[in-house]
């Protein structure tokens, strides 16, 4: 999509905005950091616990507390006790993020492969 004449005219005029101001974003952004930077550090320090990078970088640090802590290798905590296959948890539950379309799938298929026999609710027979 988006291959108009119009809309190309649009993206090569944005192209030359950025090549235009560019320059004038980075000087301000520079003098910006460079006027503010110590003064918003010393701030910063009152309210929260700064950590140098290379400390980050060198071993785990919980930010919090600005110490050491035990934290795993970014893995999140996960819902283990839900199956793979059938995104089911133990209550029989399909997740919440679901389509209602994609969990009735789901149904159709687990009770086809038991041997039953799967209505479909949208062609009954008034």
């Amino acid at each position: 999509m988006a291959k108009s004449l119009r809309s190309k005219h649009k993206r090569k005029m944005r192209a030359e905005k950025r090549k235009k101001n560019g320059p004038k974003e980075l000087a301000r952004l520079k003098h910006a950091l460079s006027l503010d930077g110590k003064a918003a550090m010393d701030g910063m320090q009152e309210i929260a616990t700064v950590v140098p990078a290379a400390k980050v970088t060198e071993k785990k640090v919980d930010v919090a507390t600005g110490g050491d802590a035990d934290i795993d290798d970014g893995k999140m905590d996960l819902d283990s006790k839900r199956r793979k296959k059938t995104h089911l948890d133990e209550n029989g539950q399909y997740p919440t993020w679901m389509n209602p379309r994609q969990a009735k799938k789901l149904k159709g298929k687990r009770i086809a492969k038991k041997g039953g026999k799967f209505k479909n609710k949208k062609n009954m027979a008034w």
